[in-house]
């Protein structure tokens, strides 16, 4: 599986991580990653527990959307966490993970990639990755936070209808990438980050880096959500991953994740 099996994975992952010693679970092939860590979770395997998948049948992307999945190519992985914090703080791991992703295919390839709010990695101005997070929880108590990500890898082409929106590594790069060397440093990079989070329940200390890898800073967006979609200018994040834009009317709010999206004007970015 070009270097994608448990064996290679755990010899990359070892001593790359505190985290090394949970559980790995490599599939050739899954009907979601994410689906696959729940119900591991399920069982109870512990914090930090990595499903890892050669192809999904039914790969998922934000608000129900479809993730195409072929096989042999791409990274399609999940991290099954058990967070001791208020449910409330969860929808910021998806910031945390663009982050530490962010700087993993830099630190991999040399490319600087950059981060398209809430959830997406571009290149050149097209989707290179895309992250679903999803929460079990009970009153004021997580049971399991889920980050699904997804990474184009070594695609060599897409379909001629999103062709204009999404690259590869292997695209952008020009050489084939492995990808087991780029899930361990995503795991390396995020473990980090992770620890990080921790220690301020929120995005202060790493708001700054964050924002200067923000696609869409200082940029004119289209936010799409629950009421009409509208302009404004983007500004940044806040301290709690909210994206800070300004409307026509020189007035400013806040945007959070949730539901909603944000693309560019005229296209994806």
């Amino acid at each position: 599986m070009d270097g994608m099996t448990k064996e290679s994975l755990g010899h990359d992952l070892v001593g790359n991580t505190r985290w090394a010693g949970q559980k790995l679970f490599v599939y050739e092939e899954t009907d979601s990653t994410n689906l696959q860590a729940k119900r591991l979770s399920e069982k109870g395997m512990p914090h930090g527990t990595l499903t890892v998948a050669d192809r999904q049948s039914a790969g998922r992307g934000r608000c129900g959307r479809g993730w195409d999945s072929p096989q042999g190519c791409n990274i399609y992985m999940s991290l099954l966490l058990r967070p001791d914090f208020a449910p409330d703080k969860a929808s910021m791991l998806t910031l945390v993970m663009a982050y530490s992703v962010q700087k993993a295919i830099q630190s991999c390839t040399g490319l600087e990639s950059q981060i398209k709010w809430p959830n997406d990695i571009v290149l050149n101005g097209k989707k290179i990755v895309g992250i679903l997070t999803e929460m079990d929880a009970e009153m004021n108590r997580i049971s399991n936070v889920i980050i699904g990500v997804g990474i184009n890898v070594n695609v060599e082409a897409f379909p001629e209808e999103i062709a204009d929106r999404a690259t590869s590594l292997q695209i952008e790069a020009g050489a084939e990438i492995q990808r087991n060397l780029l899930v361990a440093e995503v795991m390396k990079q995020f473990e980090r980050d992770y620890e990080s989070f921790l220690e301020t329940k929120d995005l202060s200390w790493m708001r700054e880096a964050y924002n200067d890898r923000l696609v869409n800073r200082g940029k004119e967006v289209m936010v799409h959500g629950e009421k009409e979609p509208y302009r404004a200018l983007a500004l940044g994040i806040n301290d709690a991953g909210e994206l800070c834009v300004r409307l026509n009317d020189g007035s400013e709010e806040t945007i959070y994740a949730g539901e909603v999206s944000v693309r560019g004007v005229y296209g994806y970015v």
